[in-house]
């Protein structure tokens, strides 16, 4: 993979020089935005669509949006609270991003943060070939690189590459990040435009030191200059890591069985889904010392997670395989909209090596597998300023499992719509709930949870003026781990909870301008209603940014510079486990309360937008109270620095 990625980098760099000799012969400048010279290409002729056909288009410009989406997931983190080195997880402070499915899945969810899942990935169709690189400098040590091409054999067949490596040292002992997505899509229609398809294939890795978290929380928040070498700092494990990787071969195509478009028109549609995915947790050494200033007890050496079958060299090894197919036949009125009949076929088989029996406790088996089969029914509607699409299936083999999703938008213009969603789910537990096997003794364990049920509800008001979200979810046989250990000891395991858990989101955002300078806020209100503390999420969360923007250097050069503040409220934040990679829930640490501020400073010249950024530069003045999790410090103060360069062939 090094060898092809390598060979890939060159092609692109090669193919971007040349590219970059004709680009001053295409592009005019206008304000921030890029016009194509319209005697070769226009902008909207660069298209990127999604698998649910949504489509935009590609956008060079320079805004504040750019600024928080220039980041290691390439989107708007708002409401993920990232570990202190680049490529590890991050905490959910905003709980409506929870993404609901009614299908079991793999489990492991802190660890698929940077894995592409099928509905994320996009498809293109270019009037001429695309190229962007993506660069920023991490933590210590390494980098992170995104190269992607697109390009075009005709009008009606467009293929993509993409590669994004990371490798990042971090500032603690044992925290290496070193992961890797490959993405290849293709796009087809036949010259009849009767049959469309669009198919991927990923391959991603991510591969991470788990260090456990700092051993003495003390000596970080004392402020002693000792510990601003972050590497003096005591962790819980020296040499463990995990490490999860996934291969996907996806395909989604249709097929028009009347000869010629009408206002009645009849589909056959196809999509099929193969996923092989892999997680190990290794661990060579598996005690932990703490090194204590007590003179009576001045080291303690202990199991952190507890009584083992190995004396060392603990390697759990997860295997998951899942086979889906969906056929359907859609009708398309022109007057009544869209209707789609599908069957689905969703296989999967979640195993280990071998099966435990065990003389004092149930015997764990050794895999997870089953057949479920679901019928269902869409309507999509698209008229004049109305769009609808609604969605029910039901399964039609032993398993209970039902999702209804109804979706309605009204867009008043370009600047103002109105959006509302109702979704209501019988899910199958995801399998880490209901089968887990390791060499620690506690992490061991075999269930038959119950479906948990979720109704969501959100609606959206985008404005002109300012944009809100609220939403509300009743989550009913709520899946969740907690910790049963005492003291520093960690023994999680999953639990169901019996009672009604409710929890409201409210979301507003607003941007001030005044010439040259804007305010843009963001602030996020949530509550939740539940007679245990199981669903914990902090009640403020918010961010605010003062920027000032510029034409410079007899207009070669937009700038844009400002400063970003970032709070939550405290809260007993869910704290991480490595074996599992899951996070679960505790009521012994509170973290929040801690202002980040950074300072950035930004410019696009022609199809480059350079950033550099000074992260967290209050940490110094400001205490050292800010953590990502109980144990794991938020990032300290760093200036990081890169780039985004599209070219136009």
């Amino acid at each position: 993979m090094k060898i092809f990625f390598s060979f890939f980098i060159f092609l692109l760099t090669f193919s971007a020089i040349a590219q970059e000799e004709e680009l001053s012969k295409k592009i005019k400048e206008n304000n921030n935005q890029v016009v194509l010279d319209k005697t070769k290409a226009t902008i909207d002729q660069y298209r990127i669509i999604s698998l649910e056909r949504d489509t935009t288009y590609v956008d060079t410009s320079l805004t504040i949006q750019d600024e928080y989406e220039y980041n290691y997931l390439r989107k708007d983190n708002f409401g993920l609270l990232p570990f202190a080195n680049e490529g590890q997880t991050y905490n959910t402070l905003q709980y409506s991003l929870t993404q609901f499915s009614p299908y079991p899945e793999f489990g492991f969810k802190a660890k698929h943060f940077n894995f592409l899942e099928a509905s994320q990935v996009k498809y293109y169709s270019v009037a001429t070939p695309l190229t962007e690189l993506y660069f920023k400098t991490v933590m210590e040590q390494g980098q992170n690189l995104d190269a992607f091409i697109t390009l075009n054999t005709s009008a009606r067949f467009n293929f993509s590459i993409a590669y994004k490596g990371l490798r990042s040292l971090g500032k603690y002992i044992n925290q290496l990040s070193s992961t890797g997505n490959f993405r290849f899509t293709t796009s087809y229609n036949t010259l009849n435009k009767r049959y469309f398809v669009n198919a991927h294939f990923t391959a991603q890795d991510i591969l991470n030191g788990e260090n456990g978290g700092i051993t003495t929380t003390e000596d970080f928040e004392s402020g002693d200059g000792t510990y601003k070498n972050r590497a003096r700092l005591n962790v819980y494990f020296k040499d463990a890591k995990s490490f999860l990787r996934g291969n996907r071969t996806f395909i989604d195509h249709s097929f028009q069985i009347n000869g010629k478009k009408g206002s009645n028109n009849l589909y056959l549609t196809h999509q099929f889904n193969y996923e092989h995915k892999f997680f190990e947790f290794n661990q060579p050494t598996i005690a932990t010392t703490i090194i204590s200033s007590s003179v009576s007890e001045p080291t303690i050496v202990f199991n952190r997670f507890g009584k083992t079958y190995v004396g060392s060299n603990i390697n759990d090894q997860t295997r998951y395989d899942k086979m889906y197919n969906r056929i359907g036949v859609a009708y398309e009125n022109r007057t009544l909209g869209k209707f789609l009949f599908f069957v689905d076929d969703f296989m999967y088989d979640y195993y280990y090596n071998s099966t435990l029996y065990l003389s004092a406790a149930p015997t764990i088996p050794n895999r997870l597998n089953d057949r479920i089969n679901s019928v269902g029914g869409q309507y999509e509607y698209i008229k004049n300023k109305w769009n609808g699409k609604f969605l029910y299936s039901k399964s039609i083999s032993d398993q209970d499992l039902s999702n209804l999703d109804a979706r309605l938008n009204y867009k008043f213009n370009d600047k103002n719509s109105l959006s509302f969603q109702y979704q209501n789910i019988n899910k199958l537990p995801d399998h880490i709930y209901n089968l887990h096997q390791s060499s620690y003794i506690s992490y061991n364990w075999y269930h038959d949870f119950k479906n948990e049920k979720v109704n969501n509800i959100k609606a959206e008001v985008l404005t002109q003026y300012a944009s809100a979200s609220v939403q509300l979810t009743t989550l009913n046989d709520h899946l969740y781990f907690s910790n049963d250990g005492i003291g520093k000891e960690q023994l999680v395991s999953p639990k169901q909870y019996d009672k009604t858990i409710n929890y409201l989101s409210l979301k507003v955002s607003k941007e001030f301008k005044f010439r040259k300078f804007a305010l843009d806020n963001t602030i996020l209100y949530q509550k939740t209603d539940q007679p245990d503390n199981i669903l914990n999420v902090p009640q403020i969360v918010t961010r605010n940014t003062l920027y000032y923007s510029d034409h410079v250097f007899k207009r070669a050069m937009y700038l844009q510079t400002g400063i970003i503040l970032n709070y939550f409220t405290k809260y007993y934040a869910n704290d991480y486990n490595p074996i599992i990679g899951e996070f679960f829930i505790q009521q012994q640490k509170k973290i929040g309360a801690f202002p980040t501020v950074d300072f950035f400073i930004n410019a696009r010249v022609r199809q480059t937008r350079i950033y550099l950024k000074a992260e967290h530069f209050n940490s110094a003045w400001t205490g050292n109270d800010f953590y990502s999790a109980p144990n794991y410090p938020y990032r300290d103060f760093m200036v990081r620095f890169g780039l985004i360069w599209n070219f136009f062939q």
